[in-house]
């Protein structure tokens, strides 16, 4: 801005002798130099006391603004002093934080736009006198037309001052009628303030959507497992705290009806339409009814409630009173299973759900769990045990077993067994002992011996997904047998035994393929994904003795004499002990 300019318009603002040290003064300094009255408020102010609401809400304007030029020049035609402008979005506190944050930007540029115009308007020509003009409502409306602020520019020459019916006539041709402060459109006419500070003149009601539906359960979704230890170190093996039991009609979860939403009103008399609340669906699933008034899920039977497959289900539990031999069968259930007795040599049990076994799995058995698998006495295996849990596996002692386990797996004592556990490989209660055999866990190894005196070669494998792996190793012998088998059927001669086999094979062949596409793409995905669990691989032991062999992804390392109280780990592409 030329110092001419300021000049005319600040002459009588200040000295009037001076007027162009002072307008040297604002082009050089900007705010520092403003009159006295415009700073007092500022000085006294605590520097080191937060700021106010009020404060937080101001919008600073530069000595050069338009506004503040506007100001400056009906000073001069004044022969006095204003109140200098103030610009507060929300002074009042009267609007919702956000609303107030969103608009300040929006605001601070059309404030800047309409002071520029009417300051164009407004300052004297060359050779011509100085305009007359009436004061100026201006109003600006927030985005979504619930806030509108009103600020007033001052007359020029000898316009008109503002009056009531300026400020209402105003409203009416922005069409602000709704949430106006009539008590500030009356009285701002004759208030010190009137002229260049931001005021809210309207406030409409916001809409509220309504809440969405809710399910309230009485059964916990994801059932907690655990096994407590006594003071003698021991474990309850018959107390695994997983069964839920449900009787008939008992309540499984409730419904929580949506509410309506409750539609708003903006400052131009607009209503806001406001969306109600999504309808909850009850989780139904096997073995419930929905009640009559359709707000509960209730047990159809008596079983064990359990949450899968985004429903509850009430799962009956198979009792088998004795041993599972020759006068049961093989077992095969969708729900769960309880077996009061052993799992004789040779048998086979297969559960969707649950497995509890209060005696032991013999010699030669299949047990496989769709859930946690309980055995309240131990599984004393020949090497062709084949025990599966999709979930945790929880065993007195395990000897000569092969075991799958997706997540963790708990027992006193392994002996020459080969497991594979998705989770961590906890052999800490009872004798706590991991003799021969490979323990490969995805996470930790947790236990009071490894190895023995004898240094028989124990294989402790962290990292990766153990499960899968060995279940894809299984896979490619299956289908390497599949199409031998396949090939030697295709050139016997024409029988009903030769059909049989020739159909069979076909028949799980592209089963097995599928399966293990399905594996290799799960594998592939592991190995994509930055696995967070590094950090927890590590093998923990009282005693390690000579002969144990640890491998953490690619490094090995076999001890070569007794370490006590130690933690392997692989740190900077090494294993250490710690």
């Amino acid at each position: 801005m030329k110092i001419r300019e300021l000049k005319e318009m600040i002459r009588t603002w200040w000295d009037e002798d001076e007027p162009e040290d002072q307008a040297e003064s604002i082009v050089e300094n900007g705010a520092d130099s403003l009159p006295d009255n415009w700073k007092k408020e500022e000085e006294k102010k605590d520097p080191l006391a937060p700021p106010s609401k009020e404060e937080e809400h101001m919008i600073k304007l530069a000595a050069d603004h338009p506004l503040n030029r506007l100001h400056a020049l009906r000073g001069s035609e004044k022969k006095g002093k204003m109140p200098p402008p103030r610009i507060c979005v929300d002074e009042k506190g009267v609007l919702p934080e956000d609303l107030a944050k969103k608009e300040t930007p929006r605001l601070r540029q059309a404030l800047t736009a309409a002071s520029l115009s009417r300051l164009n308007k407004a300052k004297p020509r060359k050779d011509n006198p100085p305009p007359d003009l009436d004061a100026e409502v201006w109003f600006y409306l927030s985005a979504d037309k619930l806030a509108a602020w009103m600020l007033v520019f001052p007359p020029a020459g000898v316009g008109q001052q503002i009056n009531r019916d300026m400020i209402y006539r105003g409203l009416k041709a922005k069409g602000i009628t709704y949430g106006v402060d009539k008590t500030l459109a009356d009285r701002l006419s004759r208030d010190e303030h009137r002229y260049c500070t931001l005021y809210v003149i309207a406030v409409g009601v916001p809409a509220f959507n309504g809440k969405n539906g809710n399910i309230v359960d009485a059964f916990p979704r994801g059932a907690q497992r655990f096994l407590d230890t006594d003071e003698y170190d021991q474990v309850d093996y018959t107390n695994l705290n997983w069964i839920q039991n449900v009787e008939q009609g008992d309540e499984i979860c409730r419904l929580i009806l949506p509410t309506e939403g409750e539609p708003g009103v903006n400052v131009l008399g607009q209503e806001i339409p406001a969306k109600s609340g999504k309808a909850a669906v009850l989780p139904k699933g096997r073995n419930t009814e929905i009640s009559e008034d359709g707000t509960r899920l209730l047990a159809q039977l008596p079983g064990h409630v359990e949450f899968t497959n985004r429903a509850f289900h009430v799962k009956p539990v198979l009792e088998i009173s004795e041993n599972v031999d020759f006068s049961t069968g093989d077992i095969k259930f969708l729900g769960d299973v309880h077996v009061h007795g052993d799992v004789c040599s040779g048998f086979t049990v297969r559960a969707q759900g649950n497995v509890q076994v209060d005696g032991v799995i013999e010699a030669g058995s299949i047990v496989e769990a769709g859930g946690d698998l309980m055995v309240t006495k131990g599984i004393l295996g020949d090497g062709e045990t084949v025990i599966r849990g999709r979930r945790g596996v929880f065993a007195k002692y395990m000897e000569g077993v092969t075991a799958y386990v997706r997540e963790n797996l708990q027992t006193d004592c392994l002996v020459n067994c080969e497991v594979y556990c998705d989770g961590d490989v906890q052999v800490e209660s009872g004798r706590g002992t991991i003799i021969g055999g490979q323990v490969w866990a995805a996470q930790k190894v947790a236990a009071r011996i490894v190895g023995a005196k004898s240094e028989c070669r124990t294989t402790i494998t962290l990292g990766g997904q153990p499960c899968a792996t060995a279940e894809r190793k299984r896979l490619l012998e299956e289908i390497d047998e599949l199409e031998k088998e396949l090939e030697k059927a295709e050139t016997q001669l024409d029988s009903p035994a030769r059909a049989a086999k020739l159909s069979r094979s076909k028949v799980r062949l592209p089963a097995a393929k599928l399966k293990l596409n399905q594996l290799d793409k799960e594998l592939e995905e592991y190995e994509d994904e930055n696995n967070e669990e590094n950090d927890r691989r590590r093998l923990e032991c009282g005693i390690a003795y000579p002969g144990t062999e640890i491998i953490i992804d690619e490094e090995r390392m076999v001890l070569r004499q007794e370490k006590r109280q130690c933690i392997a780990k692989l740190l900077l592409g090494e294993i250490i002990l710690m």
